[in-house]
């Protein structure tokens, strides 16, 4: 039994949804373990709602690569390997940096600072270490930043590799306060932004991203 933390589940039309989020919390959280099969029976428990809606959502988990079915018994969470990491963070590499080189001439001042709150909370929650406030935050950030771009399919492939990447090992990293570093960094991203200076805002979003390779490999080996 994996003692999810509690988490209200309304029945609404998307309850499908609902649970995925669930679960990707609880991956975050480190109560779903990578290489653990777990049953939807078991979680529906956990959750306090039937099977199918857990069923359906492991599913959409599927689909993203977090978790694989086990025939005849459930789902297993899905490990990435070093290699996996590199490739996805040689991916974002390749799309977040020029993007921000390019929004740093085009959006304007105004767009750039409704980001701040954004940049300020993701630092504010490393620091109370709540993480799941931090990715939310996290997430919004670098997808509404990369918005600003007009490249709205880009921000749908940044946003598919962030799931299948950004949920693991930050459970251990948020205990241990290793992302409020990483956390401070979208603040300094964002000044840069604002100051125009788009080769320097190139290099702090590339060196972002090698920082959270770091973290990554660091909260993969504790694991």
């Amino acid at each position: 039994m994996p003692h999810l933390q509690s988490r209200a589940i309304s029945v609404q039309t998307h309850l499908r949804d609902q649970v995925a989020d669930a679960l990707r919390a609880a991956l975050i959280a480190g109560e779903l373990r990578p290489g653990t099969v777990y049953s939807a029976p078991t979680l529906a428990a956990e959750l306090g709602v039937s099977a199918t809606p857990v069923r359906e959502a492991m599913l959409d988990l599927a689909r993203e690569g977090l978790v694989e079915a086990v025939r005849n018994k459930g789902f297993r969470i899905t490990e990435l390997t070093d290699r996996d990491l590199d490739e996805f963070t040689e991916l974002r590499t390749l799309i977040e940096v020029p993007t921000v080189g390019r929004v740093a001439g085009t959006a304007s001042t105004e767009e750039l600072q409704a980001l701040r709150p954004l940049a300020e909370r993701i630092v504010t929650a490393a620091q109370e270490r709540d993480i799941l406030a931090y990715l939310e935050a996290d997430h919004r950030f670098h997808l509404e930043l990369l918005a600003l771009g007009g490249n709205r399919h880009l921000v749908e492939v940044v946003a598919d590799l962030r799931k299948r990447s950004r949920l693991y090992g930050l459970g251990h990293l948020n205990v241990s306060g290793q992302l409020v570093a990483s956390a401070r960094e979208h603040v300094e991203l964002l000044d840069l932004l604002v100051a125009g200076r788009g080769a320097e805002a190139e290099e702090c979003m590339r060196r972002h991203l090698a920082h959270i390779r770091t973290l990554w490999a660091g909260g993969t080996e504790d694991r």
